[in-house]
């Protein structure tokens, strides 16, 4: 079976926005959940060692930016055919990510989003996995997200038990 060829320069760039805009597309599905949560985070008792709302969009733009390179990376290396298996495991987790967002912030179901950031930090660890294996730098890509939701896990337990009645 011979491999593809390489995408041409013009089209490692179309596929480098391609993956940077389905990246940012879960950025924006979770941003309409977050677009007035200043105030509900600003109302919940949080653990002391939370930090400040405005954290969150600049780190998870670093993200969110380092996700689609490295998904970029992958399809560059394999293209998708290649790399069907990653990259759906990828798309998934993208979707899990958008999902918590509109579990804790609109539906406001601690428990249910504390479950849920569960499965996406196994989703991110399988997809950083699947990534490596192709392509180090992507699967390295990947960790500081594994590690922040790491962190966010831990505070979505937190402060879920901390506010029982904001957060069912």
């Amino acid at each position: 079976m011979s491999r593809p060829l390489p995408p041409s320069v013009p089209q490692q760039a179309i596929g480098l926005v391609g993956w940077l805009l389905l990246a940012f597309a879960a950025a924006a599905a979770g941003g309409l959940a977050s677009a007035n949560s200043g105030e509900f985070y600003r109302e919940l008792v949080r653990p002391s060692w939370a930090p400040p709302g405005w954290l969150f969009g600049p780190v998870w733009s670093v993200l969110y930016a380092f996700m689609g390179i490295a998904a970029w990376l992958v399809w560059r290396a394999r293209g998708f055919e290649g790399a069907r298996q990653e990259l759906l495991v990828f798309i998934v987790q993208l979707a899990a990510n958008a999902l918590w967002t509109w579990l804790f912030f609109v539906w406001r179901l601690g428990g249910l989003a504390f479950a849920e950031i569960l499965v996406l930090w196994v989703l991110i660890l399988v997809t950083t996995a699947l990534f490596w294996r192709v392509d180090r730098i992507a699967g390295a890509l990947l960790m500081p997200y594994l590690a922040w939701v790491s962190f966010a896990a831990a505070l979505t337990l937190s402060t879920w038990r901390l506010n029982p009645g904001l957060l069912g």
